[in-house]
């Protein structure tokens, strides 16, 4: 009974869901330790504790002994969960190597265009993974994961449901063109060039007319001090003038008598 798939379950890709699972790598999981003490009678709740305890994912390792991340990722198909379920497997960004599970998961049973939906944003995931094969443990990055799952037919062992290509479900318009990340932060970048420019001539026509306004109080602060220096000479002249033939005529109208006496 552990080993059989759940009753009412639906096929995918017109077979058993386990069947997606080569056979040699399967009867190599029933066997495993790893299945029998830890995955019997496991649930979809209680599958989401194996799956935080995960430490690397991979293939088959060693004497062709398979991974823990295969023995959950055989027993989801064996349970094939609810839609919903494993939306939340990928919305739990702290637990990376259960994202990678239900990653796994859907890219072997969902349609073309939920595959691109749902794997797509999680290529701005960059944290490291460790990955388990034959030659033991390397090291592999969580965007480079999901991106071999979207192009190559092999991954951890196990052969890929074949999927459309995104061009040809973009054709057939069934799915958007994909959003470049490189392209929206050139955007960004461009928007704040021009607002930057937009700042620049604002603050360049400011200084202008600053200095306008501050010319032409200059210019009114000259012609006002020239024209009081104008009128002080012009009294200063008009003092100097009226006071020197006074002098002139007191010392012409002094008489030799006069000076006589004074002498």
């Amino acid at each position: 009974m552990a080993n059989t798939t759940v009753k009412g379950a639906l096929a995918i890709h017109g077979q058993n869901p386990q069947f997606l699972v080569e056979t040699v790598i399967r009867t190599r999981i029933w066997e495993s330790t790893f299945w029998k003490e830890h995955c019997f009678a496991l649930t979809a709740e209680s599958l989401i504790d194996k799956a935080i305890e995960l430490r690397c994912i991979g293939g088959v390792y060693g004497n062709q002994r398979p991974t823990e991340f295969l023995c959950l990722l055989l027993k989801l198909l064996q349970l094939q969960p609810e839609k919903e379920i494993l939306v939340e497997y990928l919305q739990a960004d702290e637990f990376k190597y259960m994202r990678a599970l239900a990653a796994m998961y859907i890219r072997m049973t969902f349609r073309a265009v939920d595959v691109y939906e749902l794997l797509e944003p999680l290529m701005k995931d960059y944290r490291k993974l460790r990955y388990r094969d034959m030659a033991g443990y390397s090291l592999t990055y969580f965007d480079e994961f999901v991106y071999s799952l979207l192009t190559e037919e092999r991954v951890c062992d196990i052969i890929l449901p074949r999927i459309a290509k995104r061009q040809t479900l973009e054709e057939n318009a069934d799915i958007g063109p994909r959003k470049s990340r490189l392209l929206d932060a050139m955007e960004g970048k461009s928007d704040a060039g021009s607002e930057r420019c937009r700042s620049r001539s604002r603050s360049r026509s400011k200084s202008r007319s600053e200095s306008r306004h501050s010319a032409q109080s200059k210019d009114s602060s000259r012609s006002d001090t020239s024209s009081r220096e104008g009128r002080y000479m012009s009294r200063s002249r008009s003092r100097s003038l009226s006071a020197s033939p006074r002098f002139r005529s007191r010392s012409r109208s002094i008489s030799p008598d006069r000076m006589d006496v004074a002498s």
